[in-house]
């Protein structure tokens, strides 16, 4: 039996012979293949261009020449005050009652937290002319809670203004609570466990803690619900109706215009895709920088 030092090297063996390079797979820096598959590639230039085509076609369509004289006229201004004002009164309305309903869903256990989480998110799935109706059947003249609103308090919401915030907050909120809940699963607890063993309430510790940590995540589900109430159709016309200067919004007077000057729906049209740019816009350095 022959013995070796540690110091001498082990003998080698024949080299392995190596792949010729067209079999060696490719890898990106990244991680990721540089090539796409076919079968992946072609139904993805598929669902794109079925994405981008009606916007494109949209573009192509506009009456780029009487646009200023179309968007200048006294009923789209008025129809696009009360878009404005409407929806940033839904989204005030969801940050109001929102963002604590965020909080008790994330933080609080309690039996059956789970389905009051689907009720939540409930309007996500609803169509929007079902969720109409049944705010008529809660918040009509006769219904469940509005016969009392108008006995008692003279409230009337149905085809009122007050009606078009209701409708828009009722479909716009799940994604502010969404959004922040989220968010706070996200935060580390221990934060607000620090705050209350150092004498502070839940409630402080809350204001002064937690909500300077989701910051960002209350924003952006305040930006998505009013993207969201600001396009509100269905509910809006079936609970609030179609009346100029009271409830009728952007989207309704789409809607009309369709029927009477096709142009003007365009240019109406173009408004709102304009303001959800603006809306992608906004979010992009939430929603693009984990690339």
């Amino acid at each position: 039996m022959i013995s070796r030092s540690p110091s001498q090297p082990r003998p080698q063996g024949p080299p392995s012979p190596s792949l010729p390079s067209r079999f060696r797979p490719r890898f990106r820096s990244g991680g990721n293949n540089r090539g796409a598959p076919l079968p992946l590639l072609l139904p993805a230039l598929i669902g794109l261009f079925f994405l981008v085509l009606p916007l494109v076609a949209l573009l192509i369509r506009a009456p780029w020449r009487s646009m200023p004289d179309l968007l200048t006229s006294a009923e789209v201004w008025q129809a696009l005050r009360l878009s404005l004002v409407c929806a940033t009164a839904a989204t005030a309305v969801s940050l109001v009652v929102g963002v604590p309903l965020a909080w008790l869903l994330a933080r609080v256990e309690f039996p059956g937290r789970g389905l009051v989480r689907a009720l939540v998110t409930l309007p996500l799935v609803l169509p929007p002319v079902v969720g109409g109706v049944a705010l008529l059947m809660a918040l009509g003249r006769n219904g469940v809670v509005g016969r009392w609103l108008d006995d008692w308090f003279g409230v009337t919401l149905p085809f009122t203004t007050a009606g078009v915030v209701v409708a828009e907050a009722f479909v716009a909120m799940p994604f502010l609570v969404i959004s922040v809940e989220g968010t706070l699963r996200a935060a580390d607890p221990r934060y607000e466990e620090a705050a209350t063993t150092l004498g502070a309430s839940r409630f402080t510790a809350f204001r002064r803690v937690t909500l300077p940590l989701i910051a960002p995540g209350v924003a952006a589900g305040a930006v998505l619900a009013w993207a969201r109430a600001l396009g509100e159709f269905g509910a809006t016309i079936t609970f609030a109706g179609n009346f100029p200067g009271r409830t009728q919004t952007m989207p309704l007077a789409v809607y009309l215009a369709l029927q009477n000057d096709p142009e003007a729906a365009i240019a109406l049209s173009l408004v709102l895709l304009a303001v959800s740019i603006a809306v992608l816009a906004g979010l992009r350095d939430r929603w693009m920088t984990a690339s």
